[in-house]
């Protein structure tokens, strides 16, 4: 809060966390050139002590100002006191020696930070700590100091950039010891792979994976980061990240978060709307949808989102988002279907136990939102048919829906239709950017600028930003400017008065920032991280991030989580017809994904072949993650953005790159279940490969994967051609692949004499390529397909082989597969007793690499030799914990059939 004091109960505000400015009264204060703000920030972060005339001196010119440096510095002081004459609640007062700021030093925003932070730090109670420090951390409006340069400044925003960081990690830690993991996990997965060296950023990282679920993720990550201080220290982690480690291997994660958190942060400056809030507030207390309805640019989202933030109490277990891209400039609409499996991934559902069947994980969302108190958040809708799906049922969730159509299809929903801002909050907004004491002063360009924006938010938005990079204009000039562009006394229609608006702020940016607003309009994807913006530039990562915050400063770009970038799609559409080097940069792009991907492919499966890779275009920033918590972060990251980027490849007829693309995706789609993802890159690769390899490949994946979702006439149809397409390339490893996918999805379908024809014929291939991996697997299926054919020995025989392999790799899970394949054969020829044994060591290997879903199975087949050995309360107390697994994981018909054997065990 600002100081109020002295005679004239002013309220003083000076802010040093982003751009130095001060406001008394709310009025913005004339601070003057960049050197006169200099000085004031100069006595500010030593409010009320006294600041020598040589330090002052030196803080505003170095350690060689020029010959007349104290008499500017006078004048410099003479006119910030005019420019305070109208309060004495702040002082430039002199000193024996030099000069000092007195006034309440809660004034200052660095000491209000300052002062909120040491109370987080007296706090025993998380849940005030994390209160108090968020509180802190929205003081910080950017770069502290921006507008004043110099070595003094630029040492001193390192300084209090170190706080700011300080205390983020703080209010981290806080957030993590209440369970809030999963949602803090894309800004640590960022930040650790910024400080891959930092440990508590590395515990951070730990704990919130844990709290998601990926315990594995976890511990991989602890490995990794060990390795990483013994090659650049030789030392060992320190006592924090080992007892992190150790409580990990045990289980023990701390708060495991109960609650998905999905909304974006709520609107920094909204405004107005109050009978619109009213109206939401009467929906959702007697309907339970409502559907907000407007132009683009309307400010549909910020209204959704400022009552979602101002209604969160009322939602204890949690809130779901989803963008639906209903009116992206160059992607189709989001598919239902794909919203839902996020929506269960969300809800903490692991992939392997989302159904394959989008009417069974409709109706599994459904079930896990019933008895709940969510708030559904669906933007950007474009119809009603792309609602419909995602509604839960009940009446204990809430869904606020955004479109640009009245959606009339959603008979359950209140309409909310949002016009144009009243002239009041229109005022209020341009204040906001440019500073109520230029607003006031021209109260007729005022009026006529917020006509010419139609009332528009978006519109205003721009040309806040746009008049602060004209501080000499008046504003009566600056409406003048805008009506010579054609932009007259419109009627709120956004496709006509927003690309005026952004023509007139255009002209003012610089020729780099020019050119990458160009290529960000017609970059692919929903958003683009700050690598793929470096590339899509051919810039520096650091010369583009600070391009990209001149256009944010500009409101042409808004910056999130992760340093993403996304666009209005009002003004992707104008930023795409912008002159710019585009299919240059659209290469780079490009190649940033594949050779990133790649990079992190390697990561999370660096079991499997490798891929040849040609050189990445001139330009390309590649930015491969730590290790492999971080590469699936940034798979998870790019999600929303790598369909489009293939298909953009596609377009330009890259077809290395169309294929590579879905290549090194697959094991992450296999890992997280986007077989939705998966099918329709490798339909995009099927179209493009020209290479007869590649079409083995892209064929036989394209088979799994349909069979995955039980589409299996097609899945044989795919892998028949690429079995012969394999047949005629003669390399090894395409036709081991293709007769082992081949096998697997005749098993799937319980035709185990054609599998262990299939599987019989791969392991040669796969001998002849020395994977000792892929050749431990193949032996494995042999054994198990032997065995349902009834060749016990034969089936036995091989699944020793994959065993030792197994072991000798150390691959656990692995291991548990051929483990309990020699525990079905043990039951099928009658040794029970061994087949009880084997089942539960694969358990415990399974328990060990915290794989629930195999663990639940295997708890299944382990039921049936204590059965036969008539050990029937083992048999049912294994069958009780596979049966609570089922239904924690969603897994309905398997829990039903439990329940049914369940009732058959026989009762003494």
């Amino acid at each position: 809060m600002p100081w109020t004091g002295g005679s004239v109960g002013s309220a003083i505000e000076i802010a040093l966390l982003g751009e130095v400015s001060a406001r008394v009264d709310g009025l913005d204060v004339e601070l003057g050139p960049a050197r006169q703000r200099c000085v004031l920030a100069a006595l500010a972060v030593d409010v009320n002590q006294a600041v020598s005339m040589s330090r002052l001196t030196e803080r505003v010119w170095g350690a060689e100002p020029p010959p007349r440096s104290r008499a500017t510095l006078h004048s410099y002081l003479s006119r910030l006191r005019q420019a305070f004459a109208g309060t004495t609640a702040v002082t430039l007062a002199s000193r024996a020696d030099g000069y000092a700021l007195v006034t309440d030093e809660s004034a200052v925003d660095l000491m209000r930070f300052r002062a909120l932070r040491d109370e987080a730090r007296r706090q025993r109670d998380d849940e005030a700590v994390a209160r108090v420090l968020t509180e802190a951390a929205a003081l910080w409006r950017g770069e502290p100091l921006t507008g004043v340069g110099g070595e003094w400044a630029g040492h001193t925003r390192d300084l209090l950039a170190g706080e700011r960081d300080a205390a983020e990690l703080d209010l981290v830690d806080a957030r993590l010891r209440l369970g809030q993991g999963p949602e803090l996990l894309a800004t640590i997965s960022a930040r650790a792979a910024a400080s891959p060296l930092d440990e508590r950023v590395a515990a951070q990282h730990m704990r919130a994976l844990a709290q998601a679920g990926r315990s594995t993720e976890a511990l991989d990550r602890f490995r990794a980061v060990r390795a990483l201080l013994v090659e650049e220290f030789g030392t060992e982690p320190g006592a924090e990240l080992r007892e992190l480690h150790e409580k990990l291997l045990l289980g023990d994660a701390g708060p495991a978060a109960e609650v998905p958190r999905q909304l974006p942060s709520a609107p920094a400056q909204f405004v107005g709307r109050e009978e619109d809030l009213a109206e939401l507030d009467d929906a959702m207390r007697t309907q339970g949808v409502a559907a907000i309805a407007g132009a683009g640019g309307m400010g549909k989202t910020w209204l959704a989102l400022h009552w979602a933030h101002r209604n969160l109490h009322r939602f204890p277990d949690g809130q779901l988002f989803v963008d639906l891209r209903g009116f992206s400039p160059d992607e189709t609409p989001m598919e239902p279907d794909v919203a839902v499996r996020g929506f269960l991934h969300a809800l903490g559902l692991d992939a392997s136990r989302v159904p394959a069947d989008p009417q069974a994980r409709a109706a599994l969302f459904r079930g896990l939102t019933a008895q709940r108190r969510l708030l559904v958040v669906i933007d950007n809708a474009a119809d009603a048919a792309q609602v419909l799906p995602l509604l839960p049922v009940g009446d204990t969730c809430r869904v606020l829906v955004t479109s640009r159509n009245r959606l009339p299809g959603l008979v359950t929903a209140r309409a909310v239709g949002l016009d144009v801002l009243a002239d009041s909050d229109a005022s209020t907004v341009l204040a906001g950017r440019i500073g109520a004491t230029r607003l006031t002063a021209e109260p007729l360009a005022v009026a006529r600028l917020i006509d010419l924006c139609g009332g528009l938010p978006l519109a205003l938005s721009i040309v806040g930003a746009r008049v602060l990079t004209e501080p000499d204009l008046s504003l009566a000039a600056i409406a003048r400017q805008l009506e010579e562009l054609g932009l007259g006394a419109l009627d709120a229609d956004p496709s006509v008065s927003v690309p005026v608006v952004l023509s007139w702020s255009y002209r003012a940016l610089t020729d780099r920032q020019k050119e990458l607003f160009a290529l960000l309009g017609m970059a692919p994807g929903e958003d683009i991280g700050p690598g793929a913006a470096a590339s899509l530039a051919g810039l520096s990562t650091e010369d583009t991030c600070s391009t990209l915050r001149a256009l944010e400063q500009a409101s042409l770009i808004s910056i999130g989580s992760g340093f993403r970038v996304r666009m209005h799609d009002l003004v992707r559409a104008y930023a795409a017809e912008r002159p710019g080097h585009r299919e240059e940069a659209l290469r780079r792009l490009v190649d940033h994904h594949a050779h990133t991907a790649h990079a992190n492919d390697r990561l999370i499966d660096p079991h499997r072949p490798l891929i040849d890779l040609d050189a990445a275009a001139a330009g390309t920033v590649v930015t491969p993650a730590a290790d492999k918590a971080g590469a699936l972060a940034w798979f998870d990251a790019e999600r929303g953005t790598r369909r489009a980027v293939q298909q953009a490849a596609a377009w330009h007829g890259w077809n290395d790159r169309v294929v590579l693309l879905a290549r090194v995706s697959h094991a992450y789609h296999q890992l997280r279940g986007h077989l939705d993802d998966e099918l329709a890159m490798w339909q995009t690769a099927i179209d493009a490969a020209d290479d007869p390899e590649e079409r083995v490949v892209a064929h036989r994946i394209m088979g799994s994967s349909l069979g995955q979702v039980q589409r299996f006439d097609e899945a044989q149809h795919h892998l028949a051609r690429s079995l012969a397409l394999a047949e005629q390339v003669g390399e090894p490893l395409q036709l081991a692949d293709a007769h082992g996918t081949l096998a697997w999805l005749w098993a799937s379908r319980s035709e185990y004499g054609k599998a262990f024809e299939h599987a019989k014929a791969a392991l040669p291939h796969y001998q002849k390529t020395g994977n000792q991996m892929l050749i431990a697997l193949a032996h494995n299926n042999i054994g198990h397909c032997a065995s349902e054919v009834g060749d016990t020995d034969h089936g036995r025989e091989h699944a020793r082989k994959a065993l030792t392999l197994l072991h000798e790799l150390r691959d656990r899970q692995g291991e548990a597969t051929a483990v309990d394949t020699l525990a079905r054969i043990e039951h099928q020829v009658g040794n029970h007793t061994a087949a009880v044994a084997l089942y539960e060591h694969a358990i415990e290997l399974c328990q060990a690499e915290n794989d629930d879903y195999t663990t639940a199975n295997m708890l299944t087949n382990l039921g049936h030799p204590h059965l036969a050995l008539e050990q029937r309360d083992q048999a049912t107390a294994v069958w009780e914990r596979a049966l609570d697994m089922f239904e924690r994981q969603g897994r309905e018909d398997e829990a039903d059939r439990m329940r049914k054997k369940l009732a058959a065990v026989p009762r003494d």
